[in-house]
């Protein structure tokens, strides 16, 4: 855990989650919590997870989801000292964090993804919306029109992979 900065003003942060699959090392998840200007406030990455046989088996096609949302993004989250107003994630699997936390989770699509019944746009970027109430639609992008003001969501998504490539590197 690392915590970048000092105290920040409740709900002025938000939360990039994402998890990298290394051939050598293994499954990583990293979080970065951002301000307003995208400067980053606090990161957390976790130790590679290897994947046994048996657990492939036993999981089947819910391995993915499993790994991605409890044993990465539950762990990561409950680590964060700060409650942004949003997670986001670039991972349709890591959605499934939405089970084990209280904070509103949403998808960040990559311009060139195939859109779904609930994506809404925000400046440059389609949020895969995770709710059908209008209400917290409204909220959701209203929150996020704050911050694309002066971040591009994807781009944080990019800081975690190089930090975590950079970690890789420095502990061989």
């Amino acid at each position: 855990m690392e915590r970048l900065t000092g105290e920040l003003p409740e709900g002025l942060a938000f939360g990039f989650l994402t998890a990298i699959d290394s051939p050598s090392h293994g499954l990583f998840g990293g979080y970065l919590v951002v301000d307003l200007t995208g400067r980053p406030l606090e990161f957390h990455c976790t130790a590679p997870i290897k994947v046994s046989r048996a657990q492939q088996i036993l999981y089947g096609s819910t391995l993915q989801n499993h790994l991605h949302g409890q044993q990465i993004g539950a762990c990561l989250l409950a680590e964060s000292t700060l409650k942004p107003q949003i997670v986001l994630t670039d991972l349709e699997s890591m959605l499934h964090v939405r089970l084990h936390t209280k904070l509103p989770v949403a998808l960040v699509r990559r311009p060139e993804a195939t859109a779904s019944g609930n994506d809404f746009t925000v400046g440059h970027n389609r949020i895969g919306s995770t709710t059908t109430d209008a209400y917290q639609e409204t909220m959701l992008h209203e929150k996020l029109s704050v911050l694309v003001a002066s971040v591009d969501l994807c781009e944080p998504f990019e800081r975690i992979r190089a930090a975590i490539d950079e970690a890789q590197r420095h502990s061989m």
